[in-house]
């Protein structure tokens, strides 16, 4: 409970998620987000391994990057002073090496 409040669940048009709609299904919604990187992207990092969601946000989710585009590429620049830069990048790379779902 604690979790859904700290991702401003409140906020959505209904408690009920037939009224929701599918464009916020259970297996997709933010609740299942923060878990789910923890335990693909962080689980290396003993400092955000076991991460509130609040210090999921404050750390990576608010991040000073800016994504550019070039020869059909995009590419994510990260600020070089940002304490959790490799953090960020250690998690992009697990998440990113994982198979797509069949």
């Amino acid at each position: 409970m604690r979790c859904n409040k700290a991702l401003r669940l409140h906020n959505l048009p209904s408690k009920d998620w037939t009224v929701v709609g599918p464009g916020c299904s259970p297996p997709t919604s933010p609740p299942t987000w923060t878990p789910w990187t923890r335990l693909l992207g962080l689980h290396d990092i003993p400092d955000l391994a076991g991460a509130e969601p609040t210090t999921m946000r404050y750390r990576l989710y608010h991040l000073p990057a800016e994504l550019t585009r070039h020869a059909r590429r995009r590419w994510l620049t990260l600020s070089r002073t940002w304490p959790w830069r490799d953090a960020f990048a250690t998690c992009w790379h697990c998440l990113g090496i994982l198979p797509a779902p069949t």
